[in-house]
């Protein structure tokens, strides 16, 4: 199948689809004589399995180590286990930083309990005297 079969079949585009070939989470097809992809089902099924990955907010590398039990299918899953526990672990964290920053953003909001004149937005002042100890880092779990 050409890509843009494989993009309907799989939901994906055919712009993502080529990134995971770039970026090595999906093997790179075959060509035809007119250089078109020629994909077959193993990249389908691959693809899914990344969706459903990237779906569960999993990076790359760890879809990358899960790709690795799955091409060595006689090693014990423990490590798939321990994969796993990790990234529950990250989403816990995650979770805690959310709270953490919608906390934050509900006393903010309610530094301004009506609409008026902007040189006396609580909001626009608290952010201006928010402490940098007060302030969350970025989150660092990049895809």
């Amino acid at each position: 199948m050409k890509i843009g079969e494989l993009a309907e079949k799989s939901y994906c585009n055919t712009e993502t689809i080529r990134y995971y070939e770039k970026v090595g989470l999906l093997p790179e097809p075959e060509r035809s004589e007119g250089n078109y992809r020629l994909y077959r089902s193993i990249h389908l099924e691959r693809l899914r399995f990344i969706r459903n990955c990237r779906s569960l907010d999993m990076t790359h590398e760890e879809i990358r180590g899960l790709l690795a039990f799955m091409d060595g299918p006689a090693q014990d899953c423990a490590p798939v286990n321990d994969l796993l526990d990790e990234h529950i672990e990250h989403v816990a964290v995650r979770i805690a930083e959310l709270q953490h920053l919608q906390k934050q953003l509900t006393e903010l909001r309610h530094r301004c309990g009506q609409a008026g004149g902007l040189e006396h937005c609580g909001i626009l002042q608290g952010l201006v005297n928010m402490e940098p100890d007060q302030v969350p880092p970025p989150s660092t779990h990049l895809g």
